[in-house]
């Protein structure tokens, strides 16, 4: 009975003066609803950086190029690997499927309508690997691919930017000037925020390389492995290595000759004491590594918006120094008439937390509905936002521990005034 009556004399106290404990509780209402906004934002790019990941395909290996260092200086990316290279991966066992990779920039155009997108180039199996579903029509054939058939399959985006509610099927679009004819569109898998796999065109590998990136050598190999098969032996590279890393790798003893660095580096007939010129990247190492590199901002994000907590608090603790001083004699009468001092303390103190529950509270309504409409912002469209119940549940019990903290010196310093003195104070 006696708490009831504290908690609801502290009530009376805050609405005896709304401004000021408005002001005092502002703190702590932007700081619980920064804490709640940015984790969802971190929580909404966790989600959106995995999901692309993991839409590229299951099982993958990807080989790439790597980093060429003279003297300690970085230059350029090799340029040794072939189609020679993807043909001898493919027979490596536990391997199910290889692709030949080359990838860039270039304007696609439709009578008067144009996009700036990105062309990959495969071949029939990078579908299959890069786990793509044709929607409309059909992919291109072997036989295309090794005849350098101008034939392109459009994502959806593409394809909606240049025809329309239009069916583009059979329809000719140039790509950087040349014709190619359309076969296929391929099914939505959504935009990931930093890059949408529906907004490419796809075309044989033989094509893309000779008629529109003038290449001779592959920008990637991409391996996918039977389920079960342990990518790190397939890979033949050390399983603590770095899937970001650029530059090849030192083998202190040769890899296998059923790995794919086994079978490159003999390829490209590399030394013993030589580097690898190329680098072989796991989907699972880089969900792990992107996984951390995440939390890592998440935390960076809610430090910063805690902040705010601790500026918050520092606020509380003011006006409840202030409270102290206003009502010296209200004290002085209380302990005059029999409380004691720990009565004191227990009143400032729930006052304290009461001030920074409900600032919490308010707080944890702003951020949940910063979150929620940060989406249906027209720019802010592509980024998705994830409110998680525990970090709702941690902001406010962080807002209430500030309450405690900086409320306990104000309540001490009551419980602790002389009653002759206080009732003297004018």
């Amino acid at each position: 009975m006696l708490l009831w009556i504290i908690i609801r004399s502290s009530f009376q106290s805050l609405m005896a003066n709304k401004t000021r404990s408005l002001l005092a509780m502002l703190g702590i209402i932007i700081g619980v609803g920064a804490v709640i906004a940015m984790l969802a934002m971190g929580a909404g790019a966790q989600q959106q950086i995995l999901s692309s990941i993991q839409s590229m395909g299951t099982n993958l290996l990807m080989v790439r190029p790597a980093q060429i260092s003279s003297g300690g200086v970085y230059g350029g990316m090799a340029q040794t690997m072939s189609v020679e290279d993807a043909v001898a991966l493919s027979l490596l066992p536990g391997v199910e499927a290889v692709t030949p990779a080359v990838q860039g920039m270039a304007q696609v155009a439709y009578g008067n309508r144009n996009s700036h997108t990105s062309v990959a180039g495969g071949s029939v199996t990078f579908f299959q690997i890069r786990n793509f579903q044709i929607d409309q029509g059909r992919s291109f054939t072997e036989e295309e691919a090794e005849g350098l058939a101008r034939v392109a399959v459009l994502g959806p985006v593409t394809a909606s930017n240049l025809f329309g509610a239009n069916s583009p099927l059979g329809e000719r679009v140039r790509i950087n000037g040349i014709l190619f004819t359309v076969v296929g569109i391929t099914k939505a898998k959504g935009d990931q925020g930093w890059f949408n796999p529906d907004d490419q065109v796809f075309v044989p590998y033989t094509t893309a390389m000779k008629l529109l990136f003038g290449q001779t050598v592959l920008r990637e190999i991409d391996v996918s492995c039977a389920d079960g098969v342990d990518l790190n032996v397939v890979s033949g590279e050390p399983a603590s290595a770095d899937p970001w890393h650029r530059e090849g790798f030192k083998h202190d003893t040769p890899p296998p000759m059923t790995s794919i660095a086994g079978v490159l580096r003999l390829r490209h007939k590399l030394a013993a004491d030589t580097a690898d010129d190329f680098r072989v990247q796991s989907q699972a190492d880089i969900i792990a590594m992107a996984s951390d590199n995440i939390w890592t901002f998440r935390i960076l994000l809610a430090s910063i918006a805690l902040i705010s907590l601790l500026v918050g608090g520092i606020g509380i603790m003011n006006i409840m120094l202030v409270t102290v001083t206003e009502r010296t004699r209200e004290i002085g009468t209380r302990k005059a008439i029999g409380a004691k001092n720990r009565d004191i303390l227990l009143q400032f103190l729930v006052e304290s937390i009461v001030m920074s529950g409900v600032g919490g509270t308010l707080g944890a309504l702003m951020g949940i509905g910063l979150a929620k409409g940060i989406p249906l912002i027209p720019i802010f469209n592509r980024f998705l936002t994830i409110v998680e119940p525990a970090v709702v549940i941690l902001a406010i019990s962080v807002a209430a521990f500030v309450g405690i903290f900086f409320g306990l010196y104000p309540a001490y310093r009551a419980s602790r005034l002389d009653p002759i003195e206080a009732l003297r104070y004018e």
